[in-house]
């Protein structure tokens, strides 16, 4: 039996969370700090040496000899560099642990060795870490020991933001501000701040480790980049919510326990709808803490499941022919005394405030799907939206029918009179109990869908770090709330300047509302008619980031300059084209050197059999095995056409200009070839013998786990 594991004991205690600082630190230092952490006030560098001291005292205890400072550069992953609490030995050859303040504000990581996008070069080579003592540090323990490690922002020498969460907090500062002036106007003078909450879903793919060491493209890429399909894949959905199976138990159980000692409220697990597919859901937290929480989520699933010798893929593909995986970013709005702004309540048509709220955040989307869509994108989403219930790469927004109804007689009239009411549901079975039926359905195929009091942000991709689409979410309403603050602090009759409002609002932007099917075919001729955008590729997106529009908002709310807005627009290009490079030459080399020597050896044996049966003199009929064989040397050969085309196409993309240029030759050029190269590869997997074939298939790696 294993030692019992005592959840209320052991969540958040590797974390210096409150109790911890309330403990340790002196009373008006602890106050000071709470007030910068809560009220968003200046941090005061004199009570940093108070704080790093006693941080260093609890992180020893905990066993650590190092401390690092953790962040988020553009990377999409998290960076760190680890130094030892000791200091140079005295006279006696002995060592202190010591860490000062400064150490704990600021470090000085090489910045032009990060994506950049230009704002540093390889001259320019400083760059700093900040304290961001909003998130709490915590106590980072595997085979290296123990760690304390202190989330930071990064910047350059000159300022500008190089990772994702200086851009975040900016954005969370304006929304911030903006939503208190609503809030102020309704007459609250009581709430202080207002803050984003959220909970991203993770879903994550499992796959023995054994098999995965023997495929290289998904060591290089994290995807398949060959595979055909087993006999059976999800077609009769008995994975979804199914019972899960003791190997993947046993992993879930140790992520749970690692994610509870660092204080992420990991909450639900199941199996999803693809074989090997799961999913691990969060309580929400504050939208800074909730994006640390997550990168450290995925951190633990691929720790964790390489100690129980499987692997976790986070790639939004994996495999090709069964749903890819998502984040689904659940955003609302909450202030500090605990008011949801996107609560409804029992009757939300008189519900002014939310209603002002809904029709902001409507008008948002619809002003900015464009950015909204682009905070989503990276070269393995375009593999998973718009198909199996992943949504659709138009943005839209579903509301549901009591909302949907209520906007309507707002619309029509310019009075909503009425909600439809949530009622009760009867299953028919006297020992069932009578349910509390929701007043509207929900929609999988929409992207961004009202569910109760929040919305549902389903595009995200599940590798992806959720800071992007939060950036965007807080600003693209962050301003919103700013254009119907300035005009209704002006009006002289609240009441119906507030109506006006909402009506025009939502009839300006109704186009971005639809509650039906977004895979249909109908959808997309519909969206077009509505004037909606349609970017079907990262490629197509990323122009998205310096529009005008764009870059005039960043701007205006201090989230973005011009020059970060084009140095991440140069960063994403650049990635996109690495990662497709990446891929056509992880296929040159797997085809080249596994597969194509593999066929080989199976005709050749298969033409020997023919031979040897031909030898005896015996009559016997070897058309079947000369059939395969015309077949096989057929897929050979073609096979190997695609392959140099491959190459020859990929040696071109040299000749391209860096940038968007290079990027769209990988998309309209290189991803076709490769496309090329896979169907006979597939097709010969179907022919040749499993003990010839040369890794493991698609129904070794998501069913035998």
């Amino acid at each position: 039996m294993s030692e019992m594991f005592n959840v209320a004991e052991e969540f958040g205690s590797n974390v210096f969370n409150d109790a911890v600082m309330k403990e340790r630190l002196p009373k008006q230092i602890y106050k000071e700090l709470k007030k910068t952490i809560e009220e968003g006030t200046e941090l005061n560098p004199e009570i940093a040496n108070v704080v790093a001291n006693a941080m260093k005292n609890w992180a020893i205890e905990k066993g650590a000899t190092h401390y690092t400072h953790w962040f988020q550069p553009l990377t999409g992953v998290t960076a760190e560099k680890h130094d030892s609490f000791i200091t140079s030995p005295d006279e006696q050859g002995k060592v202190l642990m010591e860490f000062s303040g400064k150490e704990l504000i600021k470090g000085e990581p090489d910045a032009s060795s990060f994506p950049s996008g230009g704002l540093r070069a390889t001259f320019e080579a400083r760059g700093y870490t900040a304290w961001d003592c909003t998130s709490p540090a915590f106590v980072r323990k595997d085979a290296a020991g123990a760690t304390l490690c202190i989330p930071t922002a990064f910047c350059s020498y000159t300022g500008e933001a190089l990772d994702k969460k200086t851009p975040l907090l900016r954005s969370m500062e304006a929304i911030n501000t903006q939503a208190l002036r609503i809030l102020r106007l309704f007459g609250n003078t009581t709430s202080k701040r207002v803050r984003p909450s959220v909970g991203p879903e993770q879903e994550y793919f499992i796959v023995d480790r054994d098999k995965y060491l023997k495929r290289k493209d998904l060591i290089f890429t994290g995807r398949t980049l060959f595979g055909a399909m087993p006999p059976k894949g999800q077609e009769l959905e008995d994975h979804y919510f199914g019972a899960i199976r003791e190997r993947i138990a046993a992993f879930m159980k140790d992520v749970n326990q690692e994610l509870w000692r660092l204080g992420v409220c990991a909450k639900t697990q199941h199996n999803e709808v693809a074989p090997a597919q799961h999913e691990l859901a969060p309580i929400y937290a504050e939208c800074n803490i909730a994006v640390d929480h997550n990168q450290l989520t995925m951190e633990v699933l691929k720790k964790v499941a390489g100690r129980h010798g499987l692997t976790c893929l986070l790639h939004e593909k994996p495999f090709a022919g069964v749903n890819g995986s998502g984040k689904h970013n659940n955003w609302s709005i909450v202030t500090d005394d605990g008011i949801n702004l996107l609560d409804p309540g029992k009757t939300p048509h008189e519900n002014v405030q939310f209603l002002v709220v809904l029709a902001a955040i409507i008008s948002a989307v619809d002003k900015h799907a464009d950015l909204l869509r682009e905070s989503a994108a990276d070269p393995g989403n375009d593999h998973r939206l718009g198909a199996n219930e992943a949504p659709p790469a138009i943005i839209s927004i579903f509301l549901g029918d009591q909302l949907d109804d209520v906007i309507a007689q707002l619309i029509s009239t310019g009075e909503a009179t009425s909600s439809k009411k949530a009622g009760k549901l009867n299953i028919g079975v006297n020992s069932l109990p009578v349910l509390a039926k929701d007043a509207t359905d929900r929609n999988r195929t929409s992207p961004f869908a009202f569910t109760g009091n929040k919305f549902e942000f389903r595009m995200v991709g599940s590798s992806d770090s959720v800071a992007s689409p939060n950036i965007v979410l807080n600003t693209i309403v962050a301003e919103a709330f700013c254009d119907i603050a300035d005009e209704l602090e002006q009006a002289d009759d609240f009441a119906m300047a507030t109506h006006d409002v909402i009506k025009r609002l939502l009839t300006d932007h109704q186009r971005i509302i639809f509650n039906g099917n977004g895979y249909s075919d109908a959808w997309v001729e519909e969206a077009e008619r509505r004037g909606l955008p349609n970017l079907k590729s990262m490629v197509d997106a990323i122009p998205s980031l310096t529009t005008d529009k764009a870059v005039a908002m960043f701007e205006k709310f201090g989230v973005f300059t011009r020059a970060e807005l084009e140095s991440r627009t140069e960063i994403q290009y650049e990635a996109y084209a690495k990662a497709i490079n990446i891929e056509a030459k992880a296929m040159y080399d797997i085809a080249s050197k596994q597969i194509i020597p593999a066929v080989m050896k199976y005709t050749t044996q298969l033409a020997k059999s023919i031979n040897a049966v031909k030898a005896t003199g015996v009559a016997a009929d070897t058309s079947t095995q000369e059939g395969l064989l015309v077949q096989t040397s057929a897929l050979l050969a073609e096979t190997k056409n695609a392959l140099m085309a491959l190459h020859e196409i990929t040696a071109k993309a040299a000749e391209c200009a860096e940038g968007e240029a290079m990027a769209r030759f990988f998309h309209d050029q290189v991803i076709p070839s490769m496309a090329a190269l896979r169907k006979p590869v597939d097709e010969l997997e179907m022919i040749v013998d499993k003990d010839l074939w040369p890794m493991p298939s698609y129904g070794d790696l998501i069913f035998e786990v």
